[in-house]
Parts: structure tokens; C-alpha cells; sequence
């Protein structure tokens, strides 16, 4: 079985642990520090897997259970691995009506994934919302901050295609 630390070296480069553990030193002993070096940490890394917020629990001396409370008590923060991209496709009363759960079909075929996970490249998280307030351009896919109107399920790909 493999330490932690293999795990991490594994998953992340030298110089991230090594930033990781300066930041775990600049909050060590200060009350209410477990948040920023939360954020900071995922920042740092993209996700909080369990060998990190155990890393973390130990540096500021916090037991990992409270280390884990925070993180899964918080939306913002997460254990699963995220995409460079986030495509978020709107399936809101007129985005839905409009084609938008084909649209969203279409992306899980293409993909192999569902809803909330990550393609095994890292390139794209998946995700759906029940309104992105332009109903008037439905069906809407965001992908971060571009949105895309009356958009049509053959034509995903090429809209996917110009986010590497």
C-alpha cells in the first residue's frame, strides 16, 4: 500500500507540495486559518483530495474529520478533480423545451461522462443548471464565461472544439 506521500507525488508536482506546505506554515498557529489555506490549497492544486486535507490537518495541528467537515460542508470547495473548462448546460423550463436535455445527452455520449463529473483528461467538467437568465437565446451552453445560444446538439462539438 502506498504512503500518502507517494500519492501526492504522484498526483501533483514537487514544487505544488512544497507551496502547499509554505502556505500551511504562513496560517500554522493562527486561529481560523483552515479556510484560507483551504481556498489557497485548491487554488494551488484544483481539488482537496483526502492525502491533501490530511497534509493540511496535520500542518495546523487540526484533526482530519474537522479538516473534512469544512471541506464537504462547503459547495466552493471540492474532492473530485476538475476540468480546465467548465461546460454548464442550461436545462431551465425553456432551455429544456427548446432541446436542451438533447443537448445534454449529447455531451454525455460524446464524453462518457454525467452530470458533475470530469472527462478523463481534465478538460471538461460537466454541469447542469435549472437557469442561466437568457431563456430568450435557449437552448444555452456556458462554457466558463461564453455563452452560447440556440445551440444545436450537432453543433457542440465544434463549440467544444475551441477550448483546449
Amino acid at each position: 500500500m502506498k504512503s500518502n506521500d507517494e500519492v501526492l507525488l504522484e498526483e501533483f508536482e514537487p514544487k505544488q507540495i512544497q507551496r502547499l506546505d509554505e502556505i500551511i506554515d504562513e496560517y500554522r498557529g493562527r486561529a481560523g486559518g483552515l479556510i484560507p489555506v483551504l481556498e489557497k490549497a485548491q487554488e494551488l492544486l484544483g481539488y482537496l483530495p483526502v492525502p491533501i486535507q490530511e497534509r493540511i490537518g496535520e500542518g495546523l495541528n487540526i484533526p482530519l474529520c474537522q479538516v473534512y467537515g469544512v471541506v464537504t460542508f462547503y459547495s466552493f470547495f471540492t474532492m473530485q478533480p476538475r476540468g480546465r473548462h467548465t461546460v454548464r448546460v442550461c436545462l431551465g423550463t425553456a432551455c429544456y423545451v427548446r432541446g436542451g436535455k438533447k443537448i445534454a445527452e449529447n455531451l454525455e455520449r460524446m464524453f462518457g461522462i454525467k452530470e458533475g463529473e470530469t472527462t478523463q483528461d481534465r478538460r471538461f467538467t460537466y454541469e447542469t443548471v435549472r437557469c442561466l437568465g437568457a431563456c430568450g437565446l435557449g437552448p444555452v451552453v456556458v462554457v466558463d464565461n461564453d455563452v452560447h445560444g440556440r445551440v444545436k446538439p450537432d453543433k457542440l462539438r465544434s463549440i467544444l472544439d475551441q477550448y483546449n
